[in-house]
């Protein structure tokens, strides 16, 4: 199920009726507070519905073309300048140097297209983890309508229970053979959070009453703003079962986003999947964190 958001409304909203009433056909009830609390305010805020359209595949070909033609002008008045064969061989050259080079901005693009966005996927763990419940998971893409980024939700029916268990038992598993590579590839899955350390209180106290401007100095307040940088690990070491339902809503949306755009390994072995090219959430949680090669992935 496809659910778009309306482009009329300013700032876009999904119809949350709708929403209700064909969750409701699924046997999924939900209220409009719980609807908004777990995917309107993560996937509809401006600042993500502006990284998604910066993000997008069109913005992407615009920055190639953009780069192609400045290359191609430069490096053309510049041969020009010092006279360095004919003017069509000239043509020539840069035209296939400038097309390298949008070639491989274009595919250095497209690959971080393909890698795990923070900023998009990760928004869903809390909305995932409520439909695992109802064997739904939901992941969010934009489509351009008049370069404007339109937010997509999609919902795919999916048992997540034996992926689950078989994901517990790979878990289990390299904590007894390989607990070293497996803590050294759950440590690169963490996030950078930034606290403002306010100044001491006790300048405050030194001060007399008479003695404190009515209004706040500005001036060095930039200059004195101090942050403390910490990591903050998103698989923290616990029960196999309690790691890898961690890792089961982490890599949802992720796993819906690439299903949907057709950008999922291939993988010939079938676990827990209808089709045999397509990888099961465990087998791609174990190819892409857990780093297990059982399996021959075919980039599609």
């Amino acid at each position: 199920m496809v659910l778009s958001a309306r482009k009329a409304c300013s700032p876009a909203r999904f119809d949350t009726n709708l929403c209700a009433a064909r969750l409701k056909s699924l046997g999924i009830q939900m209220t409009t507070d719980q609807w908004r609390n777990l995917i309107q305010s993560a996937v509809l805020e401006p600042e993500v519905r502006k990284y998604m359209f910066y993000n997008s595949r069109v913005v992407g070909i615009a920055i190639a073309v953009v780069f192609y033609m400045t290359v191609w002008i430069n490096l053309y008045s510049t041969l020009q300048i010092y006279s360095i064969g004919q003017s069509w061989k000239i043509s020539i050259l840069v035209t296939l140097g400038a097309l390298v080079g949008a070639l491989a901005i274009r595919l250095i693009i497209h690959q971080q297209q393909g890698k795990m966005n923070m900023n998009t996927d990760m928004r869903l763990m809390a909305a995932n983890e409520v439909f695992m419940k109802h064997e739904l998971l939901v992941g969010v893409t934009d489509q351009l309508d008049q370069l404007h980024s339109i937010p997509q939700l999609w919902f795919v029916h999916f048992n997540v229970e034996p992926c689950l268990q078989s994901l517990e038992e790979s878990i289990e598993a390299m904590k007894r053979n390989q607990e070293s590579a497996l803590r050294h590839n759950l440590d690169e899955l963490c996030l950078v959070t930034e606290t403002a350390i306010l100044p001491a209180q006790e300048e405050k106290a030194d001060s007399s009453l008479e003695e404190t401007p009515l209004l706040p100095d500005t001036r060095n307040k930039r200059r004195s703003a101090l942050t403390c940088r910490e990591l903050l690990q998103l698989i923290p070491d616990g029960a196999p079962k309690v790691m890898a339902q961690q890792l089961l809503m982490i890599y949802s949306g992720y796993y819906i986003r690439l299903l949907v755009s057709s950008q999922l390994p291939e993988a010939p072995v079938r676990r827990h999947v209808m089709f045999t090219h397509i990888p099961c959430l465990c087998q791609f949680i174990e190819f892409a964190v857990l780093r297990k090669r059982c399996f021959s992935f075919k980039l599609r």
